[in-house]
């Protein structure tokens, strides 16, 4: 059962659909079927599970120990091997801070489609209709002008969206796992409907063999390869804090090692059967060449189209409209009160605050802060934050991570924890070390480098300028917030080792660390 002095999860079995529905999220259910589409299916797909084997599981088992190990959120965490890093979990934590404010809308607008899904009925046989039925909802200028205006629509939508994740998070970890026997099996269900409803329809198997039919030429590209680091980094929710948190509810008894293997492959496969329903619907309504590597444009606008030529009959392509729009609701909760739980354990363990209260308060700001992406100018507003956050702050965070547990701290430790309850399979040496030293530092540095290279370089510094984006824009919500995220980091650090010079909130040591209490599995 839960300990007295931190709450747990009740088994390990609930630890891990935890994880399972952070790490599957809108990411999985639209942008990697657009990847698949941009790179020839197969190729994005094979290189795509080379990125999770060669990196993704080392960081997520590598995070998950730490978690467990220091009973931390990612300031702390980090801080334990060495003070000195703790600005690395405070970065983590400022961006993922900076990242939920506007999922928090996207998940408003998905419950937002929800809600409006009996307009397809009227709709059905008007594609150009329905794909505007989003935008003219939002109100949305689409670019970064309107900042004035907003929508009622969107208002509510994101006052439910926030309601949801602070129910789904105000106990922590008791809380979450009442939640998650529910979201996390019920997107599953529904993308099982909708997969079998696709490939029966005409022109379906012609949408799935375009899925797996690989284009080798892409593998020489560099795109490719920096595309799916990237899906491989914000599917598993690593690098954001979030698993800091969850590993710390874990008990000293959970099989680490067994356990991040299962939560990577779930998602790899809620990843495919995404892509089965994407790829098998257009191909079915005759669109395969419409997907697009924008999840916002392929959910909210191009997918909308296909919905209105799937039959005749417009009560029949309004119930699955809700359907699919239900089926992001689920995946996007738990991914968004995961990102706020990473922020909320962060934030309490450091100052030993209350976790409810910290939570509330993480909640009301954040919610305030979302307003903007409402706006008229919000879609742009947020298609910016959206790239500066993941694009650039989230890989800067992973190479810096990586440096400070490969480089500058008994790598051999963390995998010892790692592998503590293992029996059957463990963590090789080899594959861990060469991952962690050598593949993730050197991989994420070159995405880093092509990143910057060009934004600076071919753009002149401005994101999206051939979409209306101002320089303005950019400045303030990108480059500012790029900075707000690793100099505040260092600043809290500095701050924190003037302020109280008696060292009452310095992370425990890793050697003096005793890890999670024993609990009963059920």
């Amino acid at each position: 059962m839960a300990s007295e002095k931190r709450g747990q999860w009740n088994s390990s079995f609930t630890f891990i659909l935890a994880s399972v529905g952070s790490a599957v999220g809108l990411g999985n259910a639209w942008r990697f079927p657009g990847l698949a589409a941009k790179y020839g299916g197969g190729t994005f797909i094979f290189v795509y599970m080379v990125m999770m084997v060669v990196m993704g599981i080392p960081l997520l088992m590598m995070e998950i120990s730490m978690g467990r190990k220091t009973q931390s959120g990612a300031i702390n965490a980090i801080g334990s091997l060495n003070k000195k890093f703790q600005w690395i979990g405070w970065s983590s934590t400022i961006n993922a801070f900076v990242i939920v404010t506007y999922y928090a809308v996207v998940f408003g607008w998905v419950i937002l489609m929800a809600l409006i899904s009996s307009k397809f009925a009227k709709l059905t046989g008007n594609p150009e209709a329905a794909g505007k039925l989003w935008l003219e909802t939002i109100q949305t200028t689409g670019n970064t002008d309107g900042f004035f205006t907003a929508s009622t629509a969107a208002l509510i939508a994101l006052v439910i969206a926030w309601i949801f994740i602070y129910i789904c998070i105000r106990n922590g970890a008791s809380s979450v796992s009442k939640v998650v026997k529910f979201t996390v099996f019920a997107p599953v269900v529904c993308l099982l409907i909708m997969a079998v409803k696709g490939i029966f329809m005409p022109g379906g198997m012609a949408g799935l063999v375009k899925m797996f039919t690989p284009d080798f030429t892409q593998l020489a590209t560099a795109d490719v390869w920096i595309d799916a680091v990237g899906q491989v980094f914000y599917s598993l929710s690593i690098m954001m804090a979030i698993m800091f948190a969850y590993g710390s509810y874990l008990p000293k008894t959970t099989n680490i090692a067994r356990d991040a293997v299962i939560i990577a492959l779930s998602d790899l496969g809620v990843s495919l059967l995404s892509s089965v329903v994407m790829f098998t619907t257009m191909g079915g309504v005759g669109m395969l060449d419409n997907m697009s590597t924008s999840g916002v444009s392929t959910a909210f606008i191009i997918y909308p189209q296909a919905m209105v030529k799937l039959t005749n009959s417009g009560l029949f392509n309004a119930c699955f409209a809700f359907i699919f729009y239900f089926c992001l609701c689920t995946l996007a909760i738990d991914s968004a009160f995961s990102i706020v739980e990473g922020v909320s354990a962060s934030i309490s363990d450091k100052f030993k605050t209350d976790a409810k209260k910290t939570t509330v308060i993480i909640c009301l700001i954040a919610s305030a802060i979302s307003l903007i992406f409402i706006t008229g100018a919000g879609l742009a507003f947020l298609d910016i934050v959206d790239y500066y956050a993941n694009n650039i702050n989230l890989v800067f965070i992973g190479i810096i991570e990586t440096i400070a547990v490969g480089w500058f701290f008994k790598t051999g430790k963390v995998l010892e924890e790692i592998n503590k309850n293992t029996k059957k399979f463990k963590m090789p040496k080899w594959w861990f070390f060469i991952s962690v030293k050598v593949i993730a530092p050197v991989l994420l540095i070159g995405f880093f480098a092509w990143n910057m290279y060009t934004l600076i370089a071919k753009h002149h510094g401005i994101y999206g300028a051939a979409d209306g984006y101002s320089a303005l824009a950019n400045v303030v919500l990108g480059w500012i917030v790029s900075a707000v995220v690793v100099f505040f980091g260092i600043f809290f650090s500095i701050y924190e080792k003037i302020r109280f010079r008696d060292g009452r909130y310095d992370p425990i040591p890793w050697d003096e660390c005793k890890g999670g209490e024993e609990i009963r599995e059920e």
